[in-house]
C-alpha cells in the first residue's frame, strides 16, 4: 500500500464507500463526490482492467472503451506490478456469480 495516500481522510472516505449497500447508493454518493468525467475515468480504468484480464489486445480495448493507450499501459502497469486489488475485486465478482 502506497503511503503517501494513508491518511485520516482517505481513511474517512472508504469508511464511507463502505457503508453503501445498494447500487443506487452507489450512484447517489459518487455523483455528488465525483464530477461526471472523474467517474467515467474511473470507470473506464476498470472496464480496461478487465479486458486485459480477458487478454483482450489493445486496439480492441482502446476501441471499446475509448481509454488512450497510455491508460491502457497504466492499467496493465497496475495489474502486473501493483497491489492485486483489481484481482481481489475481479475475483470476488467471479465469485458472488457463480454463488
Amino acid at each position: 500500500m502506497n503511503k503517501k495516500i494513508k491518511t485520516e481522510a482517505v481513511d474517512h472516505l472508504f469508511e464511507a464507500i463502505l457503508n453503501l449497500k445498494t447500487q443506487e447508493e452507489c450512484y447517489l454518493f459518487f455523483e455528488d463526490i465525483c464530477t461526471i468525467n472523474e467517474l467515467l475515468s474511473l470507470s473506464q480504468r476498470f472496464e480496461v482492467a478487465k479486458m486485459l484480464r480477458e487478454k483482450k489486445r489493445y486496439l480492441e480495448i482502446a476501441e471499446k472503451t475509448g481509454a488512450s493507450t497510455a491508460t491502457i499501459s497504466r492499467v496493465n502497469r497496475s495489474l502486473n506490478y501493483g497491489n492485486d486489488g483489481y484481482d481481489m475485486v475481479f475475483n470476488r465478482m467471479k465469485g458472488k456469480k457463480e454463488q
